[in-house]
């Protein structure tokens, strides 16, 4: 939808990147809120609400006029949006043992891939049928849909869920990560953690990775490589599939990982794996005049990448315990800060260089990076652990 959008609205890549990181910037400023919000009342009102209001500015979206309505209406697109995952994250904490973290986390990745490459078969030929903004009215309604099966469905907690077994509700509770410790979340002890300010910069960079895929990548193909709006659908399609086979081969692998080699290693190797291989990805795409070689480059880059949100996220709850919404609000909103500068930073190396290839040694370099990072991660040191340990040396002093 990105060329069809740039067209009727006349905007430069730097303009486009703005309408982008409008969006970026308010999912970041809520972010921490909604993960707080989420950890305080429950996750399930946090996520219908979030839902309804992504629908609503999804339909809102179809309605804009120009470069400002754009900006104003993804801009609350964003705050609305904030805290999907950070409380998709306390979802999993609360219901799944502590051994299958990973790979309850990948379900909600295999779902995020399966819609992405279903997406592109279904909203490209709306859009030539009916025009791009009839998209975001099917995509809204879709979102209500999605509201009502939760609203009837879904409860915070197996005590609360009817159609599941007493034996199974006393298994999950054992042996979930949630344990409430009715305290405060704490702050200064988080921000002095190291393993999460590494955890925190190494999401920062990945984000300019995944930003890419999401919004600039259709563009790049086509502008950048003279792909038809055909042939981009497949592409994206193809790697969106793949992407369903990384999500659940990294949820496997890490906690597998995790089981043979201790947590530290299993969460650090599928880390560094997934930012060094995109990084190696776009650095070959950056270089090559081969369309086919950047076709396949990107998605073995993806398929690699995807194993990064899985770990990312099982690390936020591996750290965050009772407070992972928290974790993960911390988490993403440095990694939606990363969106943000990509947004910008993509479409104006584009405007000055005039060639797309230019910003691809740009994100290489930034992926490499956090690659290196994930060295100083260490998900085996719990914040709430390091609290209590905190407090019982002031107890002990006093």
């Amino acid at each position: 939808m990105g060329v069809r959008i740039k067209s009727e609205f006349n905007l430069t890549n730097e303009q486009f990147g703005w309408v982008l990181a409008s969006f970026s910037l308010a999912y970041a400023i809520f972010e921490i809120p909604s993960g707080i919000l989420g950890d305080r009342i429950g996750q399930r009102s946090v996520l219908i609400r979030i839902v309804l209001w992504w629908s609503l500015f999804t339909a809102l979206t179809g309605l804009t006029t120009g470069f400002f309505t754009l900006i104003i209406v993804r801009s609350l697109f964003g705050m609305g949006e904030a805290g999907a995952f950070p409380n998709s994250s306390g979802v999993v904490s609360h219901w799944f043992p502590v051994k299958e973290t990973a790979r309850s986390i990948s379900s909600l990745f295999i779902g995020l891939n399966a819609g992405a490459a279903i997406a592109p078969l279904i909203v490209i030929p709306i859009a030539v049928a009916f025009g791009w903004r009839a998209t975001f009215f099917v995509n809204g309604f879709i979102g209500l849909l999605w509201v009502l099966v939760c609203f009837l469905w879904f409860r915070n907690n197996p005590s609360e869920m009817k159609g599941i077994t007493e034996e199974e509700k006393v298994f999950i509770e054992k042996n979930r990560r949630f344990i409430n410790h009715q305290q405060s979340f704490p702050w200064k002890i988080a921000f002095k953690n190291r393993s999460l300010r590494a955890l925190v910069a190494a999401f920062f960079c990945s984000q300019w990775g995944l930003y890419f895929f999401v919004a600039w990548m259709p563009v790049y193909l086509q502008e950048g490589r003279h792909f038809s709006e055909n042939d981009m659908k497949m592409i994206i399609s193809y790697l969106f599939i793949l992407g369903i086979t990384g999500s659940v081969l990294a949820g496997f692998l890490s906690d597998w990982l995790v089981k043979r080699k201790g947590l530290r290693f299993g969460r650090r190797f599928i880390g560094m794996l997934a930012l060094g291989m995109l990084g190696i990805s776009f650095f070959i795409d950056a270089i090559t005049q081969s369309n086919t070689v950047v076709v396949i480059s990107l998605i073995i880059g993806y398929l690699f990448f995807s194993f990064n949100g899985i770990v990312s996220y099982s690390a936020c709850i591996d750290i965050g315990g009772d407070r992972a919404g928290t974790v993960a609000g911390i988490m993403n909103f440095f990694g939606q800060i990363g969106a943000f500068f990509l947004a910008i930073v993509f479409g104006k190396i584009v405007d000055f260089t005039h060639n797309f290839n230019s910003p691809l040694f740009v994100l290489a370099i930034v992926l490499f990076t956090g690659c290196l990072l994930w060295f100083a991660v260490d998900p085996g040191k719990p914040l709430i652990v390091e609290s209590e340990h905190h407090l019982k040396t002031l107890n002990n002093d006093l």
